[in-house]
């Protein structure tokens, strides 16, 4: 069985997906991609390739179980290996109340946001548990901390998201997994401007605008922890008060 540490990644296309999929590469790291835009993988694949590094991946939707299945067994059967799970696909949603909004709109927030975390959680489990120390890290949101009144489904989403994370924890203690939940704040990305978030709402005045590189320092000093470090644990970039 290889060495080298394998990491998959949800969300991978573009925005922070891809961002931690270069950096982990820079690292060592072999990557497994996944995302429901397979073009958006067609310059990051040789990025990663030029790196020394192997990649796999699959154009797959995160509410489809059987998809992530298969995709977590292609992985580990071409990798021997899954170390790292970032769950990170994700969508913003329409900006609207539960008055105004749309119920199939609602339900697919939820459906990517939360159910697909737990898919891919569930579809992968079967192998990190066959390591050592494997790691979980879920891309949260501060919304679902302290939600925002007309950003509903994407709140609600967010908060499930959180309690997900503190659960697994615990679920996930005796197999010396940690899970932990990584809160970007506002990031420059295509969730953010299909959410209709406005970074210029009072919610956001006071915070630190990043791009998705910025996010990265924060993830590398998690899969830094040792096996007795933090789990069950959110670590944000947010200014605001959570």
């Amino acid at each position: 069985m290889a060495n080298k540490k394998v990491a998959l990644i949800t969300g991978a296309g573009k925005g922070i997906g891809r961002e931690i999929a270069l950096a982990l590469a820079g690292e060592g790291i072999d990557v497994a991609l996944a995302t429901r835009t397979d073009s958006d993988l067609q310059s990051l694949i040789p990025e990663i390739e030029k790196s020394g590094q192997k990649a796999i991946d699959a154009q797959l939707d995160v509410s489809a179980y059987e998809e992530l299945e298969r995709f977590a067994q292609e992985v580990y059967k071409k990798f021997g290996r899954i170390d790292y799970l970032f769950v990170n696909a994700g969508i913003g949603g329409e900006k609207a109340s539960v008055l105004n909004g749309s119920a199939e709109k609602w339900k697919e927030v939820i459906d990517t946001n939360l159910t697909g975390a737990y898919y891919t959680v569930k579809a992968v489990l079967p192998f990190l548990t066959l390591n050592a120390h494997a790691k979980i890290i879920l891309i949260g949101s501060g919304l679902g901390h302290r939600g925002q009144a007309g950003n509903t489904a994407y709140s609600v989403s967010k908060a499930g998201l959180w309690m997900f994370t503190r659960l697994l924890a615990q679920e996930l203690a005796e197999h010396n997994i940690s899970v932990n939940e990584i809160i970007p704040g506002p990031v420059k990305t295509n969730i953010d401007k299909n959410s209709g978030i406005a970074f210029s709402d009072n919610l956001f005045n006071s915070e630190w605008i990043k791009t998705p590189t910025d996010v990265i320092p924060l993830v590398q000093f998690l899969l830094a922890q040792p096996e007795t470090g933090p789990t069950g644990q959110s670590f944000s970039l947010a200014r605001r008060d959570l």
